[in-house]
């Protein structure tokens, strides 16, 4: 998945060869997801390779790495995963609505907007 430019200053010198290791080295090509994902579409590891066709929609398969903790500092063999990127997404999704949520919510605030203390988003 791509770094977003202003999350690059979060992630070390050597990420591209961190994530190459990852990626084809230790998982192979192929997606090291379990079922963590939750997208319930898989028993066991997932069975997509970079490259190929993914099961189930027959889009190429683009393999990603994840940081399991989504702390891009935290770059421990243990912290990374790779997954293919329906794998990834999903895994990341409730990630991103709160970041997309603070998002939003400095946005308003930096246009002079009033929010209401347990109010919505």
């Amino acid at each position: 998945m791509p770094i977003r430019p202003e999350n690059r200053h979060r992630y070390p010198k050597d990420w591209p060869a961190i994530s190459l290791r990852i990626r084809f080295e230790r998982a192979a090509g192929r997606c090291e997801c379990l079922g963590e994902c939750g997208r319930g579409t898989h028993e066991g590891r997932c069975p997509n390779l970079n490259g190929g066709a993914a099961y189930g929609t027959g889009s190429r398969v683009v393999l990603t790495v994840a940081h399991l903790d989504h702390t891009p500092e935290n770059c421990a063999e243990t912290n990374l995963r790779a997954m293919c990127q329906g794998c990834h997404l999903h895994y990341d999704r409730d990630h991103h609505r709160e970041t997309a949520a603070a998002t939003r919510r400095a946005a308003r605030e930096a246009a002079g907007q009033l929010t209401f203390p347990g109010g919505t988003q």
